[in-house]
């Protein structure tokens, strides 16, 4: 039986695989309409720790949902899902394809899946969770999570403060695990087929050696300064979704003089291999991902067959 839904390209990868630039190409050479998947472009003046496409890309190739939120208001997983939604029918209406590119896994997850009806986020909670990671380190809250809810202690890496702080933060406010919520949950068919593409160097010394280029070249470019530009506001906290991006949370401390750009760049480049690891864990677990050797002779290409194979 033939499936009726309308198309959609899913391309993920980890930090500095080159997403943007085969994006860019299939935008030009198929027509595809992109949709960015990533936390920390969604919020203006985060351009260079971001590693947003620049002016001249975005022109080439415009991008939806960048820059749609300041940096002093949260942006949650159920809010890309609504957004991305909504411009995937505005997209569909108009008779192009959706390509959704980007490195945040939870919410290529979440688009998929659905959310699950959690209660909303309680600062003094999470403040006091906080000030356990500060005192104790993750992995106390990683010991305590396995024995209240071992199941999303086994999914959530003890290493990624967020989603083991917000799995916490539920099973305080409402008394019951994320695991429980989200088995509640009513399956839906999701309303587009989709092809789930997986871009990542194969030799992960390379993948190793690129993020540490990057953070170097942004740093050189004015990263510091973008991210003091931001402290300066006054508005906002290290304690922001915002401010806790992967580069971001290094350089906020570096300006509060917890240690000199030396150590920022060590710190940056660690924590950003930190988090393709975590990108690349959840890209080996996804169904059905095609994956693409983006050192292989022809990227594009074997990109191109995929989609071709797919039908648009």
């Amino acid at each position: 039986m033939s499936d009726s839904r309308p198309p959609a390209i899913l391309l993920m990868g980890p930090t500095a695989a080159g997403k943007t630039d085969l994006a860019i190409a299939l935008h030009e050479r198929l027509g595809c309409e992109l949709i960015s998947v990533d936390s920390a472009m969604v919020y203006r003046d985060m351009d260079i720790g971001s590693a947003k496409p620049s002016p001249a890309e975005l022109a080439r190739a415009p991008h939806r949902l960048i820059d749609i939120r300041d940096p002093a208001e949260p942006y949650s997983a159920a809010d890309f899902r609504e957004d991305a939604l909504r411009e995937m029918r505005a997209i569909g209406d108009a008779g192009r394809v959706p390509l959704l590119v980007g490195g945040t896994m939870m919410y290529f997850k979440r688009l998929l899946e659905g959310v699950a009806n959690l209660p909303a986020s309680d600062p003094a909670v999470r403040a006091e969770l906080e000030g356990r990671v500060a005192r104790h380190g993750l992995a106390a809250l990683h010991a305590e999570l396995a024995r209240v809810d071992p199941v999303s202690a086994a999914r959530i890496h003890p290493n990624d403060p967020q989603r083991l702080m917000r799995a916490l933060e539920v099973h305080r406010v409402s008394g019951r695990t994320l695991t429980e919520l989200w088995a509640e949950q009513r399956q839906e068919t999701f309303p587009w087929r989709t092809l789930s593409i997986g871009l990542a160097p194969l030799d992960r010394g390379v993948l190793h050696a690129r993020i540490a280029q990057r953070f170097r070249a942004m740093l050189d470019a004015g990263f510091i300064d973008e991210v003091a530009a931001l402290k300066a506001r006054g508005d906002l906290a290290a304690s922001l979704p915002a401010m806790k991006s992967v580069g971001y949370r290094q350089a906020w401390a570096c300006l509060e003089g917890e240690f000199g750009r030396d150590e920022l760049e060590r710190r940056g480049v660690i924590a950003t291999r930190q988090l393709a690891k975590r990108q690349l864990t959840w890209m080996r677990s996804w169904p059905g991902l095609h994956w693409v050797d983006s050192l292989g002779p022809d990227p594009l290409g074997e990109v191109l067959k995929l989609v071709r194979e797919f039908g648009t």
